[in-house]
Parts: structure tokens; C-alpha cells; sequence
């Protein structure tokens, strides 16, 4: 968990890397996986610490995020499947969570698999979509914890499951599922009709 004093610096690099992700995550993919690297290698580093040394909390941050970053990057075609791997998982957790209910495992392996293999088939629109999502996730985060948010800042700051969970929003929060999907439908649609070669 992160001292209070980064949770703005921490809001900041998910509203930049959200932005980033959900309308220009194709073309700037490999951007889009050093940023989400950088965040999940600093949000594992810190979770394996505790928060005694402020300095100490913000170095296994920056070295755990840079870790992050490079293998994120070097594992391009593993973060193609990774991706679709996500979605899968997000759509059987959509499915049951519409039944107030947790999936079982073995659902949630079995279309986790069929999503990296559906990602690497057809790899632009599932490299679209994921981005899209995830990137309009990290954009309403950064912005409801710059905004004040109290919610939000700590989810952004602990990377509590809110953050990478979105569809277990925080008590009250309902609403952000409909601007998730309205963002990440928008995100998607200027993605695909925006012209330009993918870096």
C-alpha cells in the first residue's frame, strides 16, 4: 500500500495510462502494457512490504514497476493473449455476477483459454476491446481519486480488488459500471476508425 503522499502521482498514472489505453491502445500497445506493467509490478512490490519507510515503499515501487514494465513488453505476444485471457475471464464473471453469483473455477479457466486463443486469431479487435475496457477503468479511477474520491484514492494508492476487479465497484459506486461501458464503447469505436499504423 502506498503512503497518502502518492495517492495523487498514483491517480495521475492511471488517468494518463487509462487515457492512453482506452482510445489509442492498439497503435500504442506495447505503451499500454509498460504502463499496466509498471503499475502491476509497483502494486506487487508494495503489497510484499510494509509500510514503515516511505522511501523504502517508493524505491520497491519505481524497481518493482520498471521489473514490470520490461516484462510486460519483452512478452508482447504472451500480453496478446493475456488480454484476451482477461476478457474471457471478465465476460463469465459479467455472466454470473448479472446472477449474484461467483463462477466456478473451471469456467473461468475454460474461457480465460478460449479468450488468449480467440486473441492471438483474430489479435486487433480483441487488442481493441481489452484496451478499451481497461483503459476506461483506469481513466475513471484516476479521475474519481484526483477528484477526491476517497474510494477511489485508496484504490488507486493500496490496489485493493476494486481497482483490478471492476465488477465488484465500491458501496454506492453503482454508476460507474454505466460510464465504464459507455467510455470503454466510445474508447473501442475511436480505436477502430482511427487511422494510423500500430507502434
Amino acid at each position: 500500500m502506498l503512503p497518502t503522499a502518492y495517492v495523487t502521482p498514483a491517480a495521475v498514472i492511471f488517468l494518463i495510462g487509462g487515457g492512453l489505453a482506452c482510445f489509442a491502445g492498439y497503435r500504442l500497445f506495447r505503451w499500454v502494457l509498460g504502463i499496466n506493467g509498471f503499475i502491476l509490478g509497483a502494486m506487487l512490490a508494495t503489497s510484499l512490504m510494509s509500510a514503515s519507510s516511505m522511501w523504502a515503499l517508493a524505491v520497491a515501487a519505481l524497481v518493482g514497476g520498471l521489473i514490470g514494465a520490461v516484462l510486460m513488453i519483452a512478452a508482447y505476444f504472451v500480453g496478446v493473449a493475456i488480454v484476451g485471457a482477461g476478457v474471457g475471464a471478465l465476460a463469465v464473471h459479467l455472466g454470473w455476477s448479472m446472477a449474484h453469483a461467483d463462477p466456478p473455477f473451471w469456467a473461468v479457466m475454460i474461457a480465460a483459454m478460449l479468450g488468449a486463443l480467440g486473441a492471438l486469431a483474430i489479435t486487433r479487435y480483441m487488442i481493441i476491446v481489452g484496451t478499451a475496457f481497461g483503459g476506461a477503468w483506469m481513466l475513471i479511477i484516476g479521475a474519481m481519486a484526483l477528484n477526491g474520491n476517497e474510494a477511489a484514492a485508496k484504490a488507486a494508492a493500496a490496489g485493493s480488488a476494486w481497482v483490478v476487479y471492476p465488477l465488484d465497484p465500491a458501496t454506492g459506486q453503482g454508476w460507474v459500471w454505466a460510464v465504464w461501458f459507455a467510455l470503454a464503447i466510445v474508447g473501442a469505436l475511436v480505436q477502430l476508425f482511427t487511422k494510423g499504423k500500430r507502434r
